[in-house]
């Protein structure tokens, strides 16, 4: 994403702009956790190994924090991770 924002907010419906920020955000938390973990895999320092890994999982924490906001804001997000959460215990357990 490299800070892009992935779509056109004008065209979402205003009740709907903060649930689609938080998306947003959740997108490029995830791409920075991408570009930090690349980047200490082609580090050589290992000292630079070491703060690339832990700003990647700092960057976890902050897509944490998205989706909890988003689970607060978004029944319907709700309702939907619940039900991925069973077709993956069906498909995990049997």
């Amino acid at each position: 994403m490299l800070s892009q924002i992935p779509l056109d907010l004008s065209k979402v419906r205003k009740e709907d702009i903060d649930k689609e920020i938080m998306r947003i955000g959740m997108i490029a938390e995830l791409d920075a956790v991408n570009l930090y973990e690349q980047l200490a895999a082609m580090a050589q320092s290992d000292g630079l190994k070491r703060v690339l890994l832990d700003i990647a999982k700092e960057e976890k924490t902050h897509i944490g924090e998205f989706e909890a906001l988003l689970l607060i804001n978004d029944p319907e997000q709700v309702s939907e991770n619940e039900k991925a959460q069973k077709e993956i215990k069906e498909i995990l357990c049997g």
